[in-house]
């Protein structure tokens, strides 16, 4: 999105998204402002008309039609435009939060641990937040002052061109002068932007870990914690605040001589007949008009200014280019039997430091793959890579004979159905966790999955069963009930290709006898590729890898690699059966088959 990259182009392009509508907003603004300006003539006209004739003469009526006609259409052009304002604003403000959310979920995975989900979600609400006040200050702070303004000078020089020079001039130096002071006081709203953005951040980190705060009873530690970040920002903020009246009251002292020496120069020239009563008047309510306009202008200034500070800062963070990117015209994945094929990959979240070195592997359609080693081996980071979360920085890898970097990112999920360790839910209810996975599905092909998994009788004994609520990530279910889920919604993908992140790791031992049934009825006809500590997991698999530093060490069947006795495995293995007496149920099973297999 190249538009992320100034606020002036970000203006621009959510501008031109609805340019017929302020192209109207315009014209409300400047039709409203010219009838104010209209009015305050009309007053003189009327005036003047009353001090020349008498009650009942036409030109009184005609002064008077003219001065209550312009009121109406003031009124009916302020509250146009401001409906106006009201409804672009409103209709921007949905488009650029849709637009900033599918730019951000573009991102490869290192930009969200890099950043706070807090911070982030803070930043995408405030932008059309932003959009909106910088519009309405545009708008209606600043236009309509510059519009009076013109306005009155075009009637000063019909009255006295001396007058209309001094107080344009006056005009000008009073705003010049005020945004130039205002522009000193820019630092104070960039220190308060990014004060704003830390705190919102604390404050989803303290809300998201509660069980953590509660559990270590660090409620009091955390809230003087957060006193300080607050009081940052409230320092921040105050300074802003405290810059902006100083500049204020200088305004109200330059206001109040000004206006003085205008009457008194306006009620001299009267005195000497030079000026009508009415002259008087206009000279008087446009000067205090315009000297308030200069004011409101230069205050609208300065707020736009503080305004695209915060935008630039939300800009800096959420409009950083995607490095991960489709090729243009890329097509769509053709899912096939699920066939996958890494050629000389190396990969490294820093380029120079490699976690995976020239990594070939073939795994042909319907086998099970297990994948082991020491944790930081690269046994995640090669399925992260499998679904297209990075680019390797050397070699290739395909899935049905196709480049994943040379397909469209969006149609990878329907060739793989994945069970990470921690399954992640949404504060949404059951069906809709699992529908996450298809969503055209029924509500019968959801049950489907829920009963293939194993998990529809404990689904039926929450309060409202599939239309019970989880609570955030999940919290009112158990690990082994979330991690069901996580294998129902790999059901209802229903994909050629199954990918297990040590599903059963974090699991006691009833909880993973029944999340490895529901595993072992999702790996049947599939291809899959498991990463695994506990071996038992992968004791039936077809074939294992085992990584060390990045490179597959061993290639072979379970009891093949064991029965070499001096392998990697092998030691894997022995460490794993060592204390077997304390070690779960499926183990000693595994353990029990692989061994006679052996034998």
């Amino acid at each position: 999105m190249p538009f992320l990259s100034s606020p002036a182009r970000f203006l621009r392009h959510y501008v031109a998204a609805r340019p017929w509508v302020f192209l109207m907003l315009a014209v409300l603004v400047v039709g409203a402002s010219a009838s104010a300006v209209g009015v305050q003539y009309a007053m003189k006209m009327l005036i003047d008309a009353m001090t020349a004739l008498r009650h009942g003469r036409p030109a009184v009526y005609r002064a008077l039609a003219a001065l209550i006609g312009l009121v109406v259409v003031e009124s009916v052009l302020q509250r146009a435009a401001a409906f106006t304002v009201g409804h672009v604003t409103v209709a921007s403000g949905v488009r650029i939060r849709l637009d900033m959310v599918d730019h951000l979920t573009g991102h490869q995975m290192p930009f969200f641990q890099k950043q706070r989900a807090g911070s982030l979600g803070h930043r995408v609400s405030g932008l059309g937040g932003i959009f909106g006040a910088l519009v309405h200050r545009l708008f209606q702070e600043v236009a309509p002052p510059l519009i009076a303004f013109g306005g009155a000078l075009v009637i000063f020089f019909s009255i006295d061109t001396r007058l209309a020079i001094v107080l344009g001039a006056v005009f000008v130096a009073v705003t010049v002068g005020l945004v130039l002071l205002g522009r000193r006081g820019h630092v104070h709203h960039q220190a308060f932007a990014e004060r704003a953005g830390i705190v919102g951040g604390e404050l989803v980190d303290v809300i998201g870990n509660i069980w953590v705060v509660k559990a270590f009873a660090a409620r009091r530690r955390e809230l003087s914690r957060l006193r300080g970040f607050l009081t940052r920002e409230a320092d921040a903020q105050r300074r802003g605040w405290f810059f902006v009246e100083r500049m204020r009251g200088l305004h109200d002292l330059t206001l109040a001589v000004l206006v003085a020496g205008t009457l008194i120069w306006a009620i001299h020239r009267w005195s000497m007949a030079l000026m009508t009563i009415g002259d008087v008047v206009v000279v008087s309510s446009m000067t205090f008009r315009m000297l308030h306009g200069s004011r409101d202008l230069a205050m609208a200034l300065i707020d736009t200014s503080q305004q695209f500070s915060y935008l630039r800062e939300a800009l800096d963070i959420l409009g950083v280019p995607q490095t991960l990117v489709d090729v243009p015209g890329a097509p769509r994945l053709a899912v096939g039997e699920g066939t996958i094929r890494l050629d000389s990959v190396t990969f490294g979240y820093d380029a120079r430091r490699p976690v995976i070195h020239d990594v070939s592997l073939a795994v042909p359609p319907g086998q099970k793959l297990g994948i082991v080693g020491a944790s930081g081996a690269g046994k995640s980071s090669l399925l992260h890579l499998i679904q297209r979360f990075h680019d390797p920085q050397a070699g290739s890898i395909w899935i049905d004979g196709q480049r994943v970097d040379q397909v469209a990112q969006e149609s990878l999920p329907p060739a793989l159905a994945v069970v990470p360790q921690e399954v992640l839910l949404f504060h949404r209810t059951v069906a809709e966790n699992i529908r996450l996975a298809r969503p055209e599905a029924t509500d019968d092909d959801v049950r489907r999955a829920a009963e293939a998994a194993g998990c529809d009788a404990f689904i039926r004994e929450l309060p409202d069963g599939y239309d019970s609520v989880v609570g955030e990530r999940g919290t009112s279910l158990s690990g082994g009930q979330r991690q069901r889920l996580g294998i129902a919604r790999a059901f209802l993908r229903d994909a050629p290709i199954v990918l297990l992140d040590e599903a059963t790791s974090a699991l006691d031992t009833g909880s993973e006898l029944e999340v490895q049934r529901g595993l072992d009825a999702l790996m049947a006809d599939r291809t899959v590729i498991a990463v695994a500590h506990r071996l038992s997991t992968i004791a039936a698999f077809d074939r294992v890898i085992v990584m060390d530093q990045g490179r597959i060490v061993e290639d072979g069947s379970p009891q093949h690699l064991l029965a070499r006795g001096d392998g990697a495995f092998h030691r894997l293995w022995a460490l794993q059966a060592d204390g077997l007496d304390h070690k779960p149920a499926p183990f000693r099973r595994a353990l029990h088959v692989v061994g006679a297999s052996k034998r």
